[in-house]
């Protein structure tokens, strides 16, 4: 059970100042084409005894990892922790075998080295762990890191790309601690604020234009960005990379797993000072970090004990300094070419319904608090909840029928948002996305296309990146398969099966030699499930009325997966 946190490590906004500062700890960067990742345990003195830790390259989060567009990259993952961990590329387009979700497990003392050409546009990514059940108290320990892409577009424009001066990464996070100053997780007292692994932190920032890489990494929290002067910042990124041009805001939020790319001009205020703020207190009802989330006796335990609920917090303080011998002083007019996903090309549509579940008979779902579920399922390692086919263009439902926004992430690719509740997005959500959030009782609609990369027993993930949610089974996997005649790959996975005939005009059998209970699964061309059964020895499949032209066969048995393409055909 957990400890309640009781630290009252901050106040609200108004005596943040008074707190002692602490300087703004800039990631250490590391560049060129292969990286080793050592994945640790260690100690961090935040309230003045050792808190235990994990890092990455070091005791607390883990270096920021910079790289090209078109690099061939390699990363070493050694895994020091006593249990086992993964390390999953956020955002970052690769195969599902080089993901790290919860199907690339790295064992204790065992290194995982995925190597992957760079295929992304610049923009700001970022790594954390993404075991089954275990991601949300491995990265509150301190498991999380930056991954930068730069490109040549980018390189083209007059932007801030001083690192740690005026280009700075700023990782927020809010982390509970029990009543010993150790990190405590599966709670909703986070009220101790950090960036970058700083409590109470400052930066001197010089007086030009800033560009600060936001990364909402928390748990659970929402945060609403803006500064404490009521300053006008310019966002130029959303999470997949930059927008066609700079967007003038004055609140920025952002959900778990988002970030943004955000222009600060300080030109002519050396000598002042502002704070980054979390206008939590504007936040939406139902949002998590708003003042209300829930109706009735669908509540959150302990959420109105948090102080940090509806209320506005500073996040770093900046005090402006001297500008360099070289600032940037204006902010571009224009950034890259967008061009979004044609709806009109969509070769399919798939819906995904977020609710509560009722997992054991004397459970009493709540609507706020979960369980929750996708598609009326929780994840399950061994099963494949859709399947796509390569370079397939799709339009993706994402319904919320609880009481509480979730931020829905997908694996691989990047997508274009359509609309939320039947109207286009607001302006800082166009671009390129992995994260959108879904308010209560709405729906978001965005288009994407699944490229470069098919395999025909390896999933990639979608999921909310609220991650006591994800942790809780709010997850689902998908194939990408190519299922052209002569290319879909046959992978055993050590099953034997046999499928004949094939090609099947009225039935084909499915004969396994593994004599366990063994699922079968058959798709279409377009990842529709088209027949599922059960059995011990051969099981027969009818294809009377399928249309002809290429099947993929799955085969699960003893924990293994197996695949075979099937064409029927018409005599």
């Amino acid at each position: 059970m957990q400890m309640k946190t009781c630290i009252p490590a901050i106040l609200l906004c108004t005596s943040m100042a008074a707190q002692a500062q602490n300087p703004l700890a800039i990631p250490p960067a590391l560049t060129g084409t292969s990286f080793n990742l050592d994945v640790q345990t260690g100690t961090r003195d935040f309230y003045g005894t050792p808190t235990p830790t994990y890092g990455i390259n070091g005791p607390f989060l883990g270096p920021t990892i910079i790289v090209h567009t078109g690099d061939s990259i390699q990363l070493n993952v050694t895994n020091n922790l006593p249990m086992a961990t993964t390390m999953h590329w956020h955002g970052m387009h690769v195969s599902a075998m080089n993901d790290g979700g919860p199907h690339q497990p790295i064992a204790p003392g065992a290194t995982w080295s995925p190597s992957f050409t760079v295929r992304n546009h610049a923009g700001t990514y970022w790594y954390h762990p993404h075991g089954a059940g275990q991601t949300e108290r491995q990265v509150a320990m301190g498991l999380a890191g930056f991954f930068l892409v730069k490109d040549e577009a980018q390189a083209a424009l007059n932007l801030p790309r001083t690192y740690g001066v005026d280009d700075i990464p700023l990782a927020v996070q809010t982390r509970a601690f029990d009543v010993l100053t150790q990190i405590a997780s599966a709670t909703d007292m986070d009220t101790a604020v950090m960036v970058n692994g700083t409590l109470h932190a400052a930066f001197d920032a010089p007086a030009q234009v800033l560009r600060f890489r936001l990364l909402n990494g928390n748990s659970m929290r929402s945060l609403n960005f803006g500064f404490s002067n009521g300053q006008t910042f310019y966002q130029i990124a959303t999470d997949g990379g930059l927008k066609d041009a700079p967007l003038a805001l004055s609140r920025l939020m952002l959900s778990p797993g988002e970030r943004a790319e955000v222009l600060l001009d300080l030109t002519g205020m050396q000598g002042q000072s502002v704070q980054l703020m979390s206008f939590a207190s504007e936040l939406p009802d139902g949002v998590y970090g708003a003042a209300n989330v829930g109706a009735g006796a669908d509540t959150i335990h302990e959420y109105h004990d948090n102080f940090l609920n509806g209320a506005d917090f500073s996040l770093l303080q900046i005090h402006v300094v001297a500008p360099t011998a070289s600032p940037v002083t204006t902010v571009p007019a224009t950034l890259v070419p967008y061009v979004p996903y044609e709806t009109a090309s969509a070769t399919h549509q798939r819906t995904i319904v977020m609710d509560t579940l009722r997992l054991l008979a004397m459970d009493t779902p709540n609507r706020a608090h979960g369980p929750f579920g996708l598609n009326g399922h929780t994840f399950s390692m061994d099963s494949i909840n859709e399947v796509v086919p390569l370079n397939a263009v799709e339009v993706w439902t994402i319904v919320n029928k609880t009481l509480v926004a979730h931020p829905f992430h997908m694996h691989d690719i990047q997508f274009n948002i359509i609309e939320k509740s039947g109207v286009p997005p607001p302006a800082s959500e166009t671009g390129w996305k992995d994260v959108v959030v879904v308010m209560p009782g709405d729906s978001a609609k965005f288009i994407t296309q699944f490229t470069t990369f098919a395999d025909d027993a390896t999933p990639y993930m979608y999921h909310c990146h609220l991650l006591h949610h994800e942790d809780d089974g709010m997850m689902g996997s998908f194939l990408v398969v190519d299922t052209s005649a002569t290319a879909v790959r046959e992978i055993d996975r050590d099953i034997q099966f046999t499928i004949s005939p094939n090609p099947a005009t009225d039935h084909f059998i499915i004969h396994s030699t593994t004599g366990q209970p063994t699922v079968v699964h058959v798709y279409d061309v377009l990842g529709k499930l088209k027949y599922a059964a059960t059995g011990t020895a051969d099981i027969t499949v009818p294809v009377v009325g399928w249309e002809c032209g290429v099947y993929v066969v799955r085969v699960k048995a003893e924990g293994k997966a197996a695949t075979r393409k099937l064409v029927v055909q018409r005599e």
